[in-house]
């Protein structure tokens, strides 16, 4: 298994300190703050372990409060709210500093047979279509430094963006992108383990899609950008360590803030999860020459 993934699944084995209360630590990777993925998957993990088996999440719904300090734990408190004859309702505290950071809310459903409907999925190349090797090239060689650093730094999961435009021009485009993704290692079929994997990976370039239409990203440090808050509905069973479409949109951004919505589809077409967040995309302020 690569280091990347056993130091993923380490973060997300969190620690029990006491019936509904889990101790969570953050790999020292070099950043100033929490991965908000890390966050969002570490309570679902703690949620889970909540709630009777045969109930796999469908939703949850998290705010961002507080960035997380990596160089702390965080402590996890679940709020058991109710558990009915077919669904479980979590409520989960994130804390460090004695200071809420993050909450959640989920849900979890008994597995049940029902009316069935999907979107289909957009017409791309597929993951062994898309030059990455020479897309990777390209970013390595022309992208600001910070952007460099982070394609060369060992992750549990593989990007093959369809298409690397934003990453290589600082023009105005449509805001929405394709990406294939899925986890570097096989780690089974646990539907509580692949859901708290994909909740992980749906963070990740998600708010950078809101940027596009104003000829931005994350790494440009002309704004202050930060997840506000992130939502997810899980329809199917899913594989992470198999390939996965992500496709994002941005219907808006106001305020200093954007939104981005994303879907994620399985190579056969195939919805798995939907996902929405709304992030901070404010211009930094200007320091008087």
């Amino acid at each position: 298994m690569h280091d990347s993934v056993a130091t993923l699944l380490s973060t997300l084995d969190l620690e029990p300190l006491e019936e509904n209360l889990f101790r969570g630590r953050s790999p020292d990777i070099g950043w100033q703050r929490v991965f908000g993925g890390q966050v969002v998957a570490q309570a679902l993990v703690a949620a889970q372990r909540s709630v009777e088996a045969g109930r796999p999440v469908h939703s949850l719904h998290g705010y961002f409060i507080r960035p997380g300090d990596p160089k702390r734990p965080i402590v996890y408190e679940v709020s058991r709210l109710r558990d009915g004859g077919s669904f479980s309702t979590r409520v989960v505290t994130a804390v460090q500093h004695g200071e809420a950071i993050f909450t959640l809310s989920a849900s979890f459903q008994r597995a049940e047979e029902g009316l069935s409907h999907q979107v289909p999925m957009p017409a791309v190349p597929g993951p062994e279509d898309v030059p990455y090797k020479e897309l990777n090239r390209l970013i390595l060689s022309d992208a600001p430094e910070s952007v460099k650093r982070y394609w060369q730094r060992p992750r549990p999961v593989e990007f093959r963006p369809v298409s690397l435009d934003h990453y290589l021009t600082d023009n105005k485009l449509p805001p929405h992108q394709n990406i294939w993704v899925r986890l570097v290692d096989d780690i089974g079929d646990d539907p509580h383990l692949n859901a708290a994997v994909l909740a992980y990976l749906s963070d990740m370039t998600l708010l950078d899609t809101s940027l596009f239409a104003h000829g931005l990203s994350v790494f440009d440090r002309r704004i202050q950008a930060a997840s506000l808050d992130h939502a997810m509905w899980f329809h199917r069973p899913v594989r992470v360590s198999e390939w996965m479409l992500y496709t994002q949109d941005s219907p808006s951004s106001s305020g200093g803030r954007g939104l981005t919505r994303g879907s994620l589809f399985t190579p056969d077409g195939v919805l798995v999860a939907s996902v929405a967040q709304e992030g901070l995309i404010r211009p930094r302020k200007q320091q008087p020459a």
